[in-house]
């Protein structure tokens, strides 16, 4: 099963490697080829360069695994984690920016910012400015380190048959297989490809529908306005979206069968890897057929508006799916995410992680150490033991683990949400729906 993910990976990207053609049959509508021609130009570029851009992407991402490799070998000889090497030799490094530097991207953003005054929004402005400094000064380390290396390349990463076992780096004596790029880069290759195509898919979607409306109007001798009034708004007694959304698809379904639609874009295989469930919080039976993992920040708003929509999909299926919490704060970016994160795992030894967790997401705005004990009374726990645990390595251990395991799973960003071991792409309440049917057997 472990080599799952490596073979779709390596049908996935053989078939791109092909270059698509502007007079490629992307649709037929009632004997009628759509081709990329009848798109958008920009998309219709996208569609056809996609497989010279995803062979650019290949490369650069085996760039950034060398890199991470250098950075690897660098800790390793240090004996610290990669994040402390580069907190130590360039975050630290980094000077604070002048009050000159500060006022200059205000002066330059003005328009953009609005008429908010300079003190509001400087604790931003000096958080870009940091970050684009650390990235400049991380490259430059990173320069300096490879300079002491033996780096080459082995397998070109575009070829085609390429071999799980197969090398296409070398750091020194250290080999970077085939298998470990697609393990490192798959889900990011195939978000890629995905999103070219969802583009490619709407843009199509919206000329066949628009051809098969005007087909059935002038069929009937009526304009396409009147044909939509009659199959549609009239038909509205609830006035509801899902209501709307319901006569949409009845009317789409019968022109499409009437004028015969077959597209011929199809989207790519969902990448599918093991993502474990560790031993982390979890709601429902550990038996379940569907496994739902999220990745989350408790300072993260996305997460916060995602959370209890998830949770109520999720009732939807009863005992076939289990929920399964993992921490991946983003540090970088909120401050209060890592202790937010401990507080939720010292709950967690008390049983009642997912009650503290709602109150962490609905307080984003204060998660400040004494507001973490507050609603640690607030969620009834024992305070003195709370207070204990927070301060307890193994729960800070505990979260770094979650955190080096997400990013091994391709994780970036928060929410991130697997099912199965598919990630979700588009964070909606369908969308979660018919993630969870799909694993479940029951589309």
């Amino acid at each position: 099963m472990r080599n799952l993910p490596f073979i779709i990976i390596l049908v996935l990207y053989s078939v791109t490697a092909f270059a698509q053609s502007d007079l490629d049959a992307l649709a037929v509508v009632g004997g009628r080829t759509f081709t990329a021609q009848d798109l958008d130009p920009k998309i219709a570029e996208d569609w056809n360069g996609l497989g010279k851009r995803t062979e650019e992407a290949r490369a650069a991402l085996l760039e950034q695994q060398i890199d991470r490799k250098v950075l690897d070998l660098e800790a390793g000889k240090r004996g610290v984690s990669i994040d402390d090497l580069i907190k130590t030799e360039v975050s630290d490094k980094v000077p604070e920016p002048t009050d000159a530097e500060v006022k200059q991207v205000y002066d330059d953003n003005k328009s953009e910012i609005g008429p908010v005054p300079l003190a509001e929004v400087r604790p931003q402005i000096v958080r870009f400015l940091k970050q684009q400094a650390e990235r400049e000064a991380t490259a430059k380390y990173l320069d300096n380190l490879k300079a002491g290396h033996k780096i080459a390349k082995g397998k070109d990463i575009n070829a085609n048959g390429l071999k799980p076992s197969e090398i296409v780096a070398m750091v020194d004596e250290t080999a970077i297989l085939y298998h470990e790029f697609l393990q490192r880069n798959g889900l990011a290759l195939y978000e890629f490809e995905a999103n070219v195509t969802d583009e490619v898919l709407n843009a199509l979607t919206q000329v066949v529908d628009a051809s098969v409306y005007t087909m059935e109007a002038e069929s009937l001798g009526i304009p396409t306005s009147d044909l939509i009034a009659r199959e549609i708004t009239d038909k509205l007694r609830e006035y509801s979206g899902a209501e709307r959304e319901r006569l949409e698809s009845a009317l789409k379904d019968r022109l499409y069968s009437k004028y015969r639609v077959t597209y011929f874009i199809k989207e790519p295989e969902p990448y599918v890897q093991p993502v474990s469930v560790d031993d982390d919080p979890y709601r429902g039976k550990k038996t379940a057929p569907v496994t739902v993992i999220m990745f989350t920040d408790f300072q993260c708003p996305g997460c916060s508006g995602v959370h209890p929509i998830l949770e109520r999909v999720i009732a939807e299926f009863g005992d076939s799916v289990r929920f399964v919490v993992r921490d991946f704060p983003l540090t970088s970016i909120h401050e209060n995410a890592f202790p937010a994160a401990v507080a939720a795992n010292a709950a967690n030894r008390q049983g009642k992680f997912f009650e503290y967790a709602e109150l962490l997401y609905n307080n984003q705005d204060a998660l400040d150490e004494a507001s973490l004990k507050r609603y640690a009374a607030e969620a009834g726990l024992n305070v003195s033991k709370f207070e204990k645990d927070i301060r307890d390595p193994d729960i800070a251990a505990e979260i770094t683990k979650d955190i080096d395991a997400g990013k091994a799973y391709g994780v970036s960003s928060t929410p991130s949400i697997f099912v199965n071991g598919y990630k979700v792409r588009t964070l909606s309440e369908s969308s979660f729906r018919k993630a969870i049917s799909r694993a479940a057997g029951k589309r």
